[in-house]
């Protein structure tokens, strides 16, 4: 085969997403962000509006707020005229918002500052116009949670009918407008430790919301503040606070500088939050160049009308809504992110705040989660992965607490929907539960047993450092303490039952376990007994274990007592089975197939590959459960197993356009619009057609239809780098980096 090495000829903005009419509503809006900012950014009756949302601004009751929402209205109006254009410039980050209307025009950028909590509104007109901004905000009063509405915070359904959301601190401060929200010192923190019988350890634990302090002030040089104003949005009443230009201007820079900091003292918050910050548009136009060059899918570039354009561009676009929260302190979370808007338009019968999102705001639904993080790998971003590791990383101790207070060994006990201080959600614990029943249970039938979805996140890490090499030891204790819980606890539980600990192969016995949410009351459940085999064999490669004689004895003990995965027959074929034996089916998860994805034992070029096929092909509850929606992972299973069609229409189902404006809200799914999880799968399954490694070896197009010309770059292990391109059924070039890797490169397809 002859490779030419050719540069690249598609380009990022190919794929800006440009509107040449104003929208209806916030489900019309525009995602704009960077660093750890999210906005919603929209043209409506003329006026320009975003709401802006900021990373780990969680309320007393753990709902994450937005900040409020920002109008920028100009006199004369030049978005009353029929010359009107919205563009999201993907290779700049940010917003470009032009309208004329006969002789007046004007110019608006909209970023927000990827290395300072800023956001930027730059306006430039042809002639001098009267410049009006507007901070407006819903939460100017406390307000009265009504049914259903507290599916956005922790309580969920089992809320008390006094509950509120408390009110904001908004208020002008000479020409500016100050804004913030201050925490209680007693939150639903208190109340969840309280209910879960934590007192005692309740100091050792840690708690992000109390006094959590988060806002920011709104300015714009040669302005002044005006008036304020009451009014309806989508349902929901608000006070508008205004600034004006002090005369007629051509140019306006309106800046909304945030903070946010855990603080008894709120003027030592002021002082931070004032504190004077420069935004670098040069700087951040160099970030997101080098964001998009790590790498790229461009699919049938010379067909743009076409399926395969459209999904790469959709590809292209969900990656930017993960980018604008590179740095968060908390990731991105699968129910939304930072883009979500106002609910009656994803849910009529919804009227409620713009704050509202369903399944929590600080709350982290682990199987959801790690959808979003797992494509940061093939496509570079694993400098992005961070704020999901140090979620775990800062929740550890209290895992270790759950472990020692309930059951008197160690390891860390994660459950798998899990507050942003390491406990469980206290409704899906169970506010209505026997007294007598096992405190650090679930009281669920979904959720009991269910806690090796933290071994994924942990598998995440140990692969961040096989792509990158990167020093993965602040994260070596939690990997080793998520491992030790099911050894220990499995054995405490044996003994619970009889004399011996282990069975009589001297493996542990993983009974009661879950099978994902479905196949529960398991012995030995597929999903867990791949997760435990894949990360203990993972962590026994690290140098640093291995120089540990102690560490290094224990887990290669641990690795011999975990039992293996079974398979049964169906009509005569040989699948996996979901369990050795389970009690009832709960959900609609395939967990008989998590050893093809998230753990890589079975897969092409892999042994066994016909027993996963079969799985596939046999098993009535995988037929039955098969789908592109939502978290659903079909797709990468089918890239996986090399299933060239199968895997090509369900990627396309996954990552064609949604049915909001903007092309990549997809949603809602199981969960909310947007939907992150839904856009995560279809960016692995995507990559995983194209590219697979195993161990040294890198798969090249395993699942790909050659029909369909592609032009990517991806990542592998070892610092690894691939570009290729597809044309006309032919490989035309081939760049691997470094060179000595190209060795190692499988054409599969």
């Amino acid at each position: 085969m002859f490779w030419v090495v050719q540069s690249m000829a598609q380009n990022i903005s190919d794929y800006n997403i440009v509107w040449h009419s104003p929208s209806k509503n916030s489900s019309e809006s525009m995602p704009c962000g960077g660093g750890d900012i999210g906005m919603n950014v929209w043209v409506e009756n003329g006026d320009i509006l975003f709401y802006f949302s900021r990373s780990g601004t969680f309320d007393e009751n753990n709902t994450l707020l937005k900040l409020g929402r920002v109008r920028v209205r100009l006199t004369p109006n030049p978005f009353d005229g029929n010359d009107f254009s919205q563009e999201l410039k993907l290779e700049e980050g940010h917003i470009i918002i032009k309208g004329k209307n006969n002789t007046i025009s004007s110019d608006i950028r909209i970023w927000a500052d990827v290395f300072n909590p800023v956001i930027n509104v730059d306006i430039s007109n042809n002639q001098n116009l009267k410049v009006e901004v507007f901070y407006e905000n819903w939460r100017y009063q406390d307000r009265l949670l009504r049914k259903n509405e507290s599916n956005q915070n922790s309580y969920k359904w089992a809320a008390s009918k006094d509950l509120v959301t408390k009110k904001d601190e908004i208020q002008f401060e000479r020409d500016k407008i100050l804004f913030f929200h201050q925490n209680d010192k007693q939150t639903l923190f208190d109340v969840v430790v309280q209910q879960q019988g934590l007192e005692a350890v309740k100091s050792e634990m840690f708690n992000p919301i109390k006094n959590l302090t988060f806002g920011g002030v709104l300015e714009a040089k040669n302005f002044k503040a005006s008036d304020i104003s009451i009014g309806i949005y989508a349902d929901t009443d608000y006070k508008a606070w205004k600034l004006e230009s002090n005369k007629p201007t051509k140019n306006a820079q309106i800046k909304i500088k945030l903070h946010t900091e855990q603080t008894e003292n709120i003027d030592d918050w002021k002082s931070n939050l004032y504190k004077p910050i420069v935004s670098d548009l040069a700087k951040n136009k160099i970030w997101w160049k080098a964001f998009w060059d790590k790498s790229f899918i461009h699919v049938q570039s010379e067909k743009k009308e076409s399926k395969g354009f459209e999904i790469a561009r959709n590809y292209q676009l969900f990656r930017y809504m993960l980018g604008c929260n590179a740095y968060g302190k908390y990731p991105t979370k699968f129910n939304g992110g930072l883009f979500t808007y106002d609910p009656v338009h994803t849910d009529s019968t919804l009227n409620f705040t713009p704050d509202f999102r369903k399944w929590g705001g600080g709350t982290h639904t682990a199987q959801n989660q790690r959808l979003v993080y797992f494509s940061m790998l093939r496509s570079g971003d694993t400098d992005m992965m961070k704020p999901q590791f140090d979620f775990y990383n800062r929740i550890l101790t209290t895992a270790e607490l759950r472990s020692k207070t309930y059951w008197g060994h160690e390891g860390a006990c994660f459950t798998e929907q899990i507050e942003n201080f390491g406990l469980p959600n206290p409704s899906e614990y169970g506010w209505k539960r026997p007294e007598s029943y096992d405190k650090g249970m679930e009281y669920n039938a979904w959720l009991e047993y269910q806690w090796d979805t933290a071994l994924e996140f942990c598998f995440m890490i140990l692969e961040t450092e096989r792509y990158t090499d990167k020093d993965i030891s602040t994260y070596l204790p939690l990997i080793e303490s998520t491992l030790r819980f099911f050894d220990e606890h499995y054995q405490y539980l044996a003994k619970q039952r009889g004399r011996k600990a282990l069975d009589e192969q001297g493996k542990l016995v993983l009974y009661p376990g879950s099978a994902c949410e479905t196949y529960k009351m398991a012995y030995n459940a597929a999903s867990t007994v791949a997760a435990l085999q894949t990360v203990s064999s993972r962590l026994l490669e690290l140098p640093q274990i291995q120089s540990d004689t102690i560490k290094s004895k224990y887990f290669k003990e641990f690795l011999t007592r975990i039992p293996e995965i079974r398979t049964r027959e169906i009509d005569g074929h040989t699948t996996i089975s979901p369990a050795w034996l389970w009690e009832r089916v709960n959900n609609v998860e395939t967990p008989q197939l998590y050893p093809v994805f998230p753990w890589g034992i079975y897969g092409v070029g892999k042994p066994n590959l016909d027993i996963a096929l079969n799985t596939w092909k046999y098993d009535n509850d995988v037929i039955k459960f098969r789908s592109h929606v939502g978290w659903k992972q079909d797709a990468i299973w089918a890239a996986r197993l090399g299933l060239i069609n199968e895997a090509k229409e369900l990627v396309t189902n996954k990552l064609e356009s949604a049915n909001t404006r903007f092309p990549a809200f997809w949603g809602p799914g199981y969960d909310w619009t947007p939907d992150h999880n839904w856009g995560g799968s279809g960016m692995i399954a995507l990559q995983e057609m194209l590219l697979q490694t195993d161990e040294e070896r890198i798969l090249l197009l395993p699942t790909w239809d050659k029909s369909w010309d592609v032009h990517f770059k991806l990542h592998a292990p070892y610092n690894t780098t691939v570009e290729c391109k597809l044309e006309n059924g032919e490989i035309t070039l081939l760049k691997v980096t470094p060179e000595n890797r190209k060795k190692d490169v499988i054409e599969v397809f």
